[in-house]
């Protein structure tokens, strides 16, 4: 699964999408996340796209354009130091969005090696 994190310039989404590929790893599961803007996001290549707080108000014009799910980072997402928080947003928009992968597992963490 690849999840997009985006925020005004880029910045706190590279925080972000680095603290949690390292929880998804932590837990097993096969996750890429990775930082944009909302100028890139058209051209992404992503399951789910996570939005940072601050354009929050521009959640709504950015689920019209796109055929993925698209979340809200809650205000406090920086302080998620480990990414255990955001993790867990990401994993709640997989059971609660029909067109996104219902597993995240790793080859490794399927066969009960991790």
């Amino acid at each position: 699964m690849r999840i997009l994190v985006v925020c005004g310039a880029g910045a706190s989404s590279t925080f972000i999408a680095q603290r949690l590929r390292r929880a998804a790893e932590s837990a097993g599961l096969d996750l890429d996340a990775y930082p944009g803007t909302e100028l890139t996001i058209d051209q992404a290549f992503a399951d789910l796209v996570l939005l940072g707080p601050h354009i929050a108000d521009r959640l709504e014009p950015i689920r019209a354009r796109l055929p993925i799910p698209v979340a809200v980072l809650p205000a406090d997402v920086l302080a998620d130091r480990n990414g255990a928080l955001t993790l867990a947003l990401v994993l709640a928009e997989l059971e609660h969005s029909p067109g996104l992968p219902s597993s995240t597992r790793s080859s490794s963490s399927a066969k009960g090696t991790s």
